[in-house]
């Protein structure tokens, strides 16, 4: 498993910076799913979308309501199975829903915040790894990451979006949206899957 200092500096953060920060990893997943679903005709990508939105939804507007519990079962539904899809686009996807999944968990309970913000931020990473080892057959380790430059440009992007939070003394709106669009427009995946 793969570390950066980045994971350590995370626990710091208030718990609307570490949902923020998780879900800012989702948004970048997202593509994944997405084009897996159009590749495969599998599942429909807008619920994958429409549960990323009650995240954001619920960091944005003061007086959302959003039944985690119930956006966490229509997740379940999305999750493809590596075993039914012989392409490798399927493993992104899954770590896409799992990242999310994950999320939700913790917006169900709290307890969880620190330990799930360190497994999205290693989710994130691992399906560059994945990426890259399956594309040169070498092995990635915490001694030759910084060799890797996908890799390097994940952590770089987690750093970014760190810091990006961690200057905000309390809640900030403005900023929770100007990330969330950001990302959204975009639309480039920690892989760099397009949409």
């Amino acid at each position: 498993m793969l570390q950066n200092p980045v994971q350590l500096r995370l626990q710091k953060l208030t718990p609307w910076q570490q949902i923020t920060f998780m879900v800012s990893l989702c948004e970048r997943m997202y593509p994944n799913y997405a084009m897996f679903c159009e590749h495969t005709a599998f599942a429909a990508h807008p619920t994958y979308r429409q549960i990323l939105d009650t995240v954001w939804e619920s960091l944005t507007v003061k007086s959302a309501k959003i039944d985690f519990e119930r956006q966490l079962e229509k997740l379940e539904e999305l999750i493809p199975s590596q075993d039914a899809f012989d392409v490798y686009a399927v493993y992104p996807a899954i770590d896409a829903c799992e990242a999310l999944a994950t999320l939700l968990h913790s917006l169900l309970d709290r307890d969880q915040l620190t330990e799930a913000l360190e497994q999205v931020s290693t989710i994130s990473v691992n399906t560059v790894v994945q990426l890259e080892e399956a594309q040169t057959d070498l092995a990635i380790t915490n001694e030759n990451q910084k060799q890797n430059e996908a890799v390097c440009a994940e952590w770089d992007m987690q750093w970014a979006i760190f810091r990006a939070l961690k200057e905000a003394e309390e809640r900030d709106i403005e900023l929770i949206k100007s990330l969330r669009d950001e990302l959204r427009e975009e639309r480039v995946s920690n892989i760099g899957v397009s949409l």
